[in-house]
């Protein structure tokens, strides 16, 4: 029997208000259809003519409603799912989770593989959790994108590599979404030896046949911490693998364009990065459709930066004659040059911008991890500890929990602060705000740049 939800708030100004329904009340059903979680919710509230039964202590009460068409309620609930997350039921022989020290916050350790979550905030899922019902609601309920993590198309491979022995019978899941015109989105997590080169040939063909409804393919280097005893002996990837799986990549990309429109398959920055090799054209990522998945961000980055520079010296802005503190820009190792070279383009232009780039040492989890987004508040502080007081420190956003000042390990923004004597500002992944905050927001003035902006290209 479904008890309903306990409603935790009402948006002022919703339809909810106007109900005067209100917190402690509790949402049994929706037309006569009852409302199990936040799918359930959020589809049901759809329609323009609804029923919503709701319970009031011990008494219930039927509320109609005519609104537009996806107009919300707006009710509030404690848990965004309206549910329990749905737990990982695979050892994956990559899985970071498993890579991580003890002692670190107790939802670090949470293996989601919820499909709700792919498709309310784009988390990727193995299909090896899906029942039939949930199979059932995603087509009924047309859930587009669904992220998918393939890893190999070789079901065998796929069996070993999840350590679940109904993960390759999982894939035919792939033909049931395509059949129903569900759009979905894949990772690929290479790991050097196992589903690289041929396998990864392989994958892409048997991938390529779920065009147009499969829309994009990553494939992103597996992540290796140094906390792996125990688990499988892997190598990270390396030059030579990065650039055989780039080449097998855009052979892929010109086989397929003419055909559909789209590249399809797509090696993550820090597979190019690895390589050596330059990154794509923006064109070439079809609108970023994986850019949380970090294939792309880097691009556009990029061309963010380059389009605020020119706005700025269209404008012909100069900076205001003094000096300004320091500003450090800490990054991720990998990325670190690339950051760099945006810098000294704008410092060509505008030469009192005082910045140069901090590449911190992944100590924490080890060397071999080198992005941004696991970058820890203990290897700031011991890296970043000569950095004058006063000085302006900037770093991606990425690094922190979301909506808090929080990083991985638990030290907090204002310790690393007060304990360094710094400031410390946190950067979207969001070019214009880099040069923004690189410039001090209102530190420059109308006038000629002392620079030649088109004499210094990026590359």
């Amino acid at each position: 029997m479904n008890s309903g939800h306990l409603i935790d708030g009402v948006v002022p100004g919703s339809i909810a208000e106007e109900l005067e329904l209100q917190k402690g009340d509790i949402i049994i059903s929706i037309n006569d259809n009852p409302v199990r979680d936040a799918l359930d919710y959020r589809f049901l509230c759809k329609d323009e003519y609804l029923s919503i039964l709701i319970k009031r202590g011990e008494e219930q009460a039927v509320f109609e409603v005519e609104k537009d068409e996806d107009e919300d309620l707006g009710l509030l609930f404690d848990n965004g799912l309206m549910d329990d997350y749905h737990s990982c039921c695979n050892k994956c022989i990559f899985c970071f989770i498993d890579q991580m020290p003890q002692g670190m916050r107790e939802t670090l350790y949470f293996k989601d593989d919820d499909a709700r979550l792919s498709f309310l905030q784009g988390n990727y899922i193995t299909l090896t959790n899906l029942k039939e019902d949930d199979i059932k609601r995603i087509i009924r309920y047309r859930l587009s994108p669904i992220n998918i993590s393939v890893h190999t198309m070789n079901p065998e491979l796929r069996c070993k590599m999840l350590n679940n022995r109904f993960a390759g019978k999982s894939l035919k899941i792939l033909d049931r979404f395509f059949e129903a015109g569900i759009t979905m989105n894949a990772q690929i997590v290479l790991c050097e030896g196992i589903n690289d080169r041929d396998e990864l040939e392989y994958t892409l063909k048997r991938l390529s046949g779920y065009l147009p409804y499969l829309e994009s393919v990553s494939v992103v280097p597996v992540g290796l911490t140094k906390y792996r005893d125990g688990l499988k002996s892997l190598d990270p990837v390396s030059r030579e693998n990065a650039e055989h799986t780039i080449r097998i990549v855009e052979k892929w990309q010109k086989k397929l364009f003419p055909s559909y429109g789209l590249h399809f398959v797509h090696a993550s920055d820090e597979m190019y990065l690895l390589a050596g090799l330059p990154l794509p054209d923006e064109e070439t990522y079809d609108g970023y459709l994986q850019l949380e998945n970090g294939v792309g961000m880097l691009t556009l980055l990029k061309n963010e930066f380059d389009q605020a520079l020119d706005a700025r010296v269209s404008k012909d802005f100069f900076p205001v004659s003094g000096s300004y503190p320091e500003t450090v820009v800490a990054t991720g190792s990998l990325a670190a040059p690339f950051i760099e070279r945006l810098i000294e383009k704008a410092k060509n232009v505008f030469p009192a911008i005082n910045a140069r780039v901090v590449p911190v040492r992944n100590d924490f989890f080890g060397e071999g991890v080198t992005v941004a987004g696991l970058v820890t508040g203990s290897d700031l502080l011991s890296q970043l500890s000569e950095i004058k007081p006063g000085s302006v420190v900037l770093i991606p956003l990425c690094m922190l929990r979301s909506g808090e000042n929080v990083f991985l390990d638990d030290i907090t923004v204002e310790e690393i602060e007060y304990k360094l004597g710094i400031t410390v500002k946190t950067v979207p992944s969001d070019g214009a705000q880099l040069l923004d905050a690189l410039m001090y927001e209102g530190g420059f003035s109308k006038g000629k740049p002392s620079g030649s902006y088109r004499a210094y290209e990026l590359h």
